[in-house]
């Protein structure tokens, strides 16, 4: 428990403040003169008095001394709450209004507790996500495999991805909570099988497998987090899970340096998702089934074929498709043409990746807020247009510039993830949630391979022998995205779940 404490003198305008409720952060009702206690927000614990006694001799003031004990409900994260939280109270006492860090709506208890546990789930599932991409080019040097081998391999990793389908049925069906708890801990073992690969097919068959559970876990961290949240916060609480799958994604990264001692040093990082699976047990067991899916009566699985959702299925199926062309080509070759045509060593992609993937926290998290506050669309398509430019300039440039638009490409990319990740939960009833989403994930894998396949072979020496003029090329489809969202998406801002679609009823409470 914290206890924070201010003393000041005070007029009487600003005294009639400190003894006005919160309602920012934390929702308080008065439980006594001067003294509240909380209603709604994101503290386990809270309570606020107000001790007011006269000023100096001769003065019209007021000494008030206000204390306030707090305990944040937020598994794991709450320490990057707390800061801020803590300033608010100390050096803000009387500002009232949502501050620039919270959730633009503000998030009950629960809510605080479920995004602690799905943001820790999230940096697991982004570990295993980008285990192969950020270790293929040092697997394909022991096995001598070329790029186009490269790019082949990174294709078949994702012909894996329709195994979601099957998970996210089951979680339609079955409940949120207990296949997260199977998807998770069975991504984990098999993926550990890529440090025993015998051959690069072994290990795209045994990642192929792993990629196909580990999307059906990242998928369901999203629709649990979508179906819990409040309709104000849903991008704001994406941007969250995904900063924590970035975070993920980071420790394969922090880990290249194994990969430096000798030719089969990359296996080593396959151990870490062994190491995971106690964890990941824990935190599902922590979670509570969503409440929209206990609450849901099985009236949105009777419409699963109706005009709206099979025109939205359609829409987000090639807005996914076009986006991944580039995007996934961008990212899987990245440590390719940083090796390869840029001389780097796996400690020098380890700084370079860290430098330049940094602040993509800053583009995910106000892509995010920017969202909830002014809507998806407008945030989506500035953010496709500018990250494909600058994809497109970080291969066709060296030095500093090459640090430069790489940091601008991902920062911007950043805008892009949480405006439209949310789409899917929010555009489909609640028992065809999963089955949709894991659908377009398919579709949006196809677009993965087909880019990885154009790219890698245009890249390849006996055509362009680099990836610049590669990525100008599918640069077209990021256009095309931008103009599909610009005229198919419908604005979701601020709209409850069950305002998109009407067959599931009442929002639950």
């Amino acid at each position: 428990m914290t206890t924070t404490t201010t003393q000041r003198t005070v007029d009487a305008a600003e005294l009639a403040r400190y003894r006005v409720a919160r309602s920012d952060i934390v929702v308080e009702v008065e439980d006594g003169a001067d003294r509240f206690v909380q209603q709604e927000g994101p503290f386990r614990r809270y309570e606020r008095r107000v001790s007011v006694t006269p000023g100096p001799d001769g003065s019209d003031g007021f000494e008030v001394t206000e204390t306030t004990d707090w305990v944040l409900d937020i598994p794991v994260w709450w320490i990057i709450y707390w800061v801020p939280t803590w300033f608010a109270f100390r050096f803000q006492p009387t500002r009232r209004g949502v501050p620039w860090w919270a959730p633009p709506e503000r998030i009950d208890q629960r809510s605080a507790r479920i995004i602690g546990l799905l943001a820790t789930l999230a940096v697991f599932d982004g570990f295993l996500g980008s285990i192969i991409s950020q270790t293929l080019t040092f697997a394909a040097k022991e096995f001598d495999v070329d790029r186009t081998g490269q790019a082949v391999t990174l294709a078949a990793v994702r012909i894996g991805v329709p195994l979601s389908l099957g998970f996210l049925i089951f979680a339609d069906r079955r409940g949120r909570q207990p296949m997260m708890m199977v998807s998770g801990v069975a991504a984990c073992a098999i993926t550990a099988l890529g440090g025993i690969a015998p051959s690069i097919w072994g290990l795209g068959v045994s990642q192929a497998i792993g990629r196909g559970i580990t999307t059906a876990l990242g998928i369901l961290i999203i629709v649990v987090l979508a179906e819990e949240f409040p309709a104000g916060s849903r991008a704001y609480g994406t941007s969250v899970v995904v900063l924590a799958a970035g975070l993920g994604s980071g420790m394969v990264v922090w880990m290249l340096p194994l990969a430096d001692l000798g030719p089969r040093g990359w296996r080593a990082i396959y151990l870490a998702p062994l190491l995971f699976i106690p964890a990941i047990i824990a935190l599902v067991r922590r979670l509570p089934e969503s409440k929209r899916f206990t609450a849901a009566d099985g009236a949105g699985a009777a419409r699963t074929g109706d005009d709206t959702a099979r025109r939205r299925l359609i829409i987000l199926g090639i807005t996914a498709f076009l986006l991944s062309f580039v995007a996934a080509p961008a990212s899987q070759f990245q440590n390719e043409f940083l090796t390869e045509d840029r001389g780097f060593s796996g400690t020098k992609i380890t700084l370079f990746t860290i430098v330049t993937s940094t602040p993509v926290g800053l583009g995910v998290f106000f892509g995010g807020r920017l969202a909830d506050l002014r809507g998806r669309r407008l945030v989506a398509i500035v953010g496709i247009l500018a990250s494909a430019l600058f994809t497109v300039l970080t291969y066709a440039t060296e030095g500093v510039l090459l640090w430069v638009t790489t940091l601008v490409a991902i920062l911007v990319g950043g805008l892009v993830v949480p405006a439209l990740s949310v789409y899917g939960p929010e555009l489909f009833a609640t028992r065809q949630r999963g089955r949709a989403n894991g659908v377009i994930s398919i579709v949006g894998v196809l677009g993965s391979a087909s880019g990885l396949l154009l790219i890698g072979w245009l890249a390849d020496e006996d055509r362009f022998g680099s990836f610049a003029p590669a990525f100008a090329i599918a640069s077209i489809a990021s256009v095309l995205a931008a103009i599909t969202v610009a005229v198919a998406f419908p604005e979701t801002a601020r709209r409850e779940l069950e305002e998109l679609n009407p067959s599931d009823g009442q929002r639950p409470h």
